[in-house]
């Protein structure tokens, strides 16, 4: 016997982790996905559409990997606000990065680093500096399996990824840590530890996995008209999102790699405000804690 690594799941795994995003933690090559979150008092509502692809191409050992991804969030303001909302109902976020993986020799390790630029704005007029947000991140993964004569994989696979990452978002002066371990324990559970998101899976069969799971998920973006708020000194110049959510997923895998999933839960923590440029508060559109639920088909590894 003797210890192999998957260096594809290793190349994607790790390059995915850009930010504290539902991306982190993924051996996904593409997908296309919906959100759905509706405000606590039934008025309102947050709404999602989400693609990306990643394509990792082999340099000997080592691997480059370019991404591209788009966001579109919807906000629906339904109850009637102290300022102008029309420009803030639509808030888009593109990005593109570049990643290299490398294989440390003589050892199970290797380490990747990963930058891209994001665009993230109302788009309400032409581009400008402040839609733009730098990324960087470095991560070191040990992504171990056994594997008999024939290839095929015994005992109990882990990865193990940590890394630092740091977005030029205002108000965000520092890198973030990420750490994931992933575990698989037999043929029916796995779980993996971590942030962004952490959970235990239960395998039915090939085609049917139920895992249960609590996830940090975000989204900023630049307001290139400022709002002004009634009572307030400070302008609104960006609006984001943070929430945390537990709840049940279920995944159906069409082939070995594409799949539909569908998950539901509930925040338990939950803020969709806007800020001026030091992070200060100048409105809280919602921060009630409310149901969940995300839905897309991903190709993956």
């Amino acid at each position: 016997m003797k210890k192999t690594f998957s260096l594809s799941i290793l190349v994607v795994s790790l390059l995915c982790l850009s930010t504290y995003s539902s991306r982190a933690q993924s051996t996904d090559l593409a997908r296309i996905e919906y959100m759905r979150v509706p405000f606590s008092n039934g008025d309102q509502s947050m709404n999602r559409f989400r693609a990306f692809i990643q394509a990792p191409i082999p340099i000997k050992e080592d691997y480059l990997v370019i991404g591209a991804e788009y966001r579109k969030l919807d906000l629906d303001f339904r109850e009637s606000a102290p300022f102008e909302t029309e420009g803030l109902e639509s808030t888009q976020r593109i990005e593109a990065s570049l990643g290299y993986v490398k294989k440390i020799k003589n050892t199970n390790w290797r380490i990747a680093a990963r930058g891209g630029v994001r665009i993230a704005s109302t788009f309400e007029t032409t581009l400008e500096k402040d839609d733009l947000i730098y990324l960087g991140a470095v991560y070191a993964i040990n992504d171990v399996k056994i594997r008999d004569e024939k290839g095929v994989i015994i005992g109990k696979p882990y990865r193990l990824i940590v890394g630092l990452v740091y977005t030029s978002t205002p108000g965000r002066n520092y890198p973030l840590p990420l750490i994931n371990y992933f575990k698989k324990v037999n043929e029916t559970w796995s779980y993996t530890v971590g942030v962004p998101k952490s959970l235990i899976r239960y395998t039915f069969n090939e085609k049917n996995h139920l895992h249960a799971f609590a996830s940090l998920d975000n989204f900023f973006a630049n307001i290139q008209n400022p709002v002004t708020v009634p009572g307030n000194s400070r302008p609104g110049e960006n609006i984001s999102m943070t929430n945390v959510t537990v709840g049940l997923g279920y995944e159906f895998y069409f082939t070995d790699h594409l799949q539909y999933y569908l998950y539901g839960g509930h925040t338990v923590y939950n803020e969709y405000r806007i800020r001026d440029n030091n992070k200060d508060d100048v409105f809280v559109i919602d921060n009630d804690n409310t149901f969940y639920i995300r839905t897309g088909i991903k190709f993956k590894i």
